[in-house]
């Protein structure tokens, strides 16, 4: 007997108001966006407080400057998840429906186009502010792990993003048809919950990790290391999570039914592990600088 966990019942929909012949919901999606925005903005300004916690004993901004930052980090994720989904994803789809560009309300993010946002978002900032960049990063790196964690919470509230076919007694078996479109899978399709692992990995741990690290280990004395931590750890997670989660159906073929982008033989490696690695080389150049210098 093959053991599996029904999807739990649960709407993507929080509730939902009807006026004047339109709908206005609210998602547990975008409540994971703004909830997740808020607990960063706390963290941040948490840290800018503690003097002690900076290089010289001076935090590099007014606890009240935060919002700013937080203004600037809201509009890169959004415009730069949205044009890295169109860019890494799906160039050719919206090379011919480019007026389906803006409309993020259709679905489709990427965390690593959002990060190149964030991180321009950040390159604004502290050209305005005339604040040191790496302790920019290394804020936003601290803040950013419950933004994570609730929205992949969400993907898996959404049924979206699963995991491949496995036989794993903790196997989920997600709705909709092309979940449950499992070649030589006999019956009911379980999947990884790979969703949960992301949040596991990339929100949990890692939130942890740079939670300590600043607030304990006091790493914001050396800008850049707090940030090449987070660099260097969501790459990893996300690398082995993709062992785990199912392509994206543009990438999956006849002849490449595990839709890597670059195959080596039998082997290859997923759009979201190409994009990763280089976090990983980033993250671990910045922390050995970072720590270099203050050595």
């Amino acid at each position: 007997m093959i053991y599996a966990i029904p999807f739990p019942d649960i709407s993507p929909e929080i509730f939902s108001i009807d006026l004047g012949g339109f709908t206005f919901a609210l998602r547990w999606y975008a409540l994971a966006y703004i909830v997740g925005i808020v607990l960063g903005w706390r963290l941040a300004v948490m840290a800018v407080r503690r003097d002690g916690l900076w290089p010289g004993g001076v935090a590099p901004m007014e606890p009240g400057a935060v919002e700013e930052l937080i203004t600037n980090v809201i509009l890169g994720i959004i415009i730069g998840g949205r044009l890295g989904f169109v860019l890494f994803y799906q160039p050719a789809h919206y090379l011919a429906n480019p007026l389906e560009i803006p409309m993020i309300w259709q679905g489709g993010m990427s965390f690593h186009g959002g990060m190149l946002g964030v991180t321009l978002g950040g390159l604004i900032f502290a050209w305005r502010r005339k604040v040191p960049l790496l302790s920019i990063c290394d804020l936003m790196a601290l803040g950013t792990p419950p933004g994570l964690l609730l929205g992949r919470l969400a993907n898996f509230i959404n049924a979206e993003l699963w995991g491949r076919p496995t036989d794993a007694p903790w196997g989920v078996i997600f709705p909709g048809e092309a979940a449950q479109d499992c070649p030589l899978v006999e019956g009911l399709c379980a999947r990884h919950p790979s969703q949960l692992y992301e949040a596991g990995l990339e929100g949990l741990v890692l939130g942890a990790l740079l939670i300590g690290l600043v607030f304990f280990a006091r790493w914001l004395r050396t800008p850049g290391a707090v940030m090449g931590v987070f660099l260097a750890g969501y790459g990893a997670a996300r690398i082995f999570v993709e062992l785990f989660r199912q392509a994206d159906a543009q990438f999956i073929t006849a002849t490449n039914p595990m839709g890597y982008v670059l195959q080596f033989g039998q082997a290859g490696l997923s759009m979201g592990q190409l994009l990763s690695l280089p976090m990983i080389v980033l993250g671990l150049g910045l922390i050995l600088w970072a720590r270099g210098r203050a050595a």
